[in-house]
């Protein structure tokens, strides 16, 4: 089982990935908590010059309350994370985390049913970009 959920959009700018992505997501109930651009921090840390790549930290209050109860470390796991890469004009993939493989790592069996459906709404959020 792949530890992420896979996508690409063609024919679309990078700054329109990230405003359809957030859409989708908000449409499952996600809000975006954290944007990361490596790109700007890679370059600005390093100086090196690297891709389009952002990181959406996405969260689904609901959801990471019932997580939160059942497990009060589990915060070290939220929120899930979203990716926009860019590595070919014009060719951008769009990865989540699958919840059910990084909840593996826990030993808490009431984990499972929270994951399975965070899964599923990553996995529509990606089948409808």
């Amino acid at each position: 089982m792949d530890y992420y959920y896979s996508t690409i959009l063609n024919n679309v700018t990078f700054q329109e990935a990230i405003e359809k992505v957030t859409a989708e997501l908000q449409k499952e109930g996600f809000g975006v908590l954290t944007e990361i651009d490596i790109k700007a921090t890679l370059k600005k840390k390093l100086d090196v010059d690297f891709y389009n790549y952002r990181i959406l930290g996405a969260c689904n209050a609901p959801f990471a309350y019932k997580a939160l109860k059942a497990e009060d470390k589990i915060g070290t796991m939220l929120p899930c994370n979203v990716i926009v890469q860019e590595k070919e004009p014009g060719i951008i993939e769009v990865s989540a985390i699958n919840p059910i493989v990084s909840m593996q790592a826990v030993v808490n069996e009431s984990l499972a049913p929270i994951a399975l459906e965070i899964g599923d709404k990553l996995k529509k959020v990606l089948a409808n970009l």
